[in-house]
């Protein structure tokens, strides 16, 4: 019996423990893969549904984002305890040609000292 409930423990926390793609409403995600630093402009028809479902990925952990979104556009270590995942809604300094005279909007998930995403801005701000 007792081996019983230590197999059905590591069952569980196998299980648990791989991260999933997240629930991205009617976001078109092949549009935001493609569209690497918001050169096309394609994730910028997705911003009110992106707005509308923000904070949903509450507590989601970073791999479950990158599964989701794609790999970030930037990412910024701020200290031990928290990272930002940026991914930009225009055109950013990284886009060929492009010459931002203001800081593009974009998200920032920020990241807590697990992982997990602890919130979830639309901005054109920088922590």
């Amino acid at each position: 019996m007792k081996y019983l409930s230590i197999a059905a423990f590591l069952l569980i926390m196998i299980g648990s423990s791989c991260s999933s793609k997240l629930d991205t409403g009617a976001i078109n995600i092949e549009n935001w893969k493609g569209d690497r630093y918001g050169c096309k402009g394609l994730r910028l028809q997705d911003l009110e549904e992106f707005e509308k479902i923000k904070n949903t990925f509450l507590g989601a952990d970073n791999q479950a984002l990158i599964k989701t979104f794609g790999r970030p556009d930037r990412v910024e270590l701020v200290d031990k305890s928290q990272s930002f995942f940026f991914y930009y809604f225009e055109p950013s300094e990284n886009c060929d040609g492009v010459k931002p005279e203001k800081e593009p909007l974009k998200v920032l998930f920020r990241m807590n000292a697990i992982s997990k995403v602890s919130e979830v801005t639309v901005t054109t701000l920088n922590p």
